[in-house]
């Protein structure tokens, strides 16, 4: 996903930058834009109302890309955006930013995160869950 190149907004959620999320350098580390980006996939998810898995078929994160832009610093509340860049047969691509609560024009992170639904039982993959795929 570029800046210029984007789906339409699939979801919105804002989340508060915790103390624990520094790092020496007094800004958000990297690995928490991961779990920003998790906890954003969580309650989309969840927001659908529907089963998107099972005690068999859940997702898998099979490529993370985050472009860091600018560091986060504290006290800071941010947006996750989350958009459907690609929808597959067992897969979703989805295109993320990471912005400013209080001005959503300062952008920290873009990218895209690659969700593959995985079968437990057969070791591949499983069908794109009805739900998931209305949604996008």
């Amino acid at each position: 996903m570029s800046e210029t190149t984007q789906s339409p907004l699939l979801f919105r959620t804002e989340l508060a930058v915790r103390w624990r999320d520094l790092d020496a350098f007094n800004h958000v580390n990297n690995a928490m834009y991961l779990r920003y980006l998790e906890e954003a996939r969580l309650r989309w998810l969840e927001s659908l109302g529907e089963a998107w898995m099972d005690e068999h078929v859940a997702p898998v994160v099979a490529q993370a890309l985050v472009n860091f832009k600018r560091p986060i610093g504290w006290p800071e509340d941010v947006l996750v955006e989350l958009f459907a860049d690609r929808v597959g047969n067992a897969s979703l691509t989805l295109g993320h930013r990471i912005v400013s609560a209080q001005d959503p024009t300062r952008l920290y992170a873009d990218g895209h995160v690659v969700m593959v639904w995985f079968d437990k039982r057969s070791g591949g993959s499983a069908p794109l869950p009805a739900c998931v795929r209305a949604a996008c």
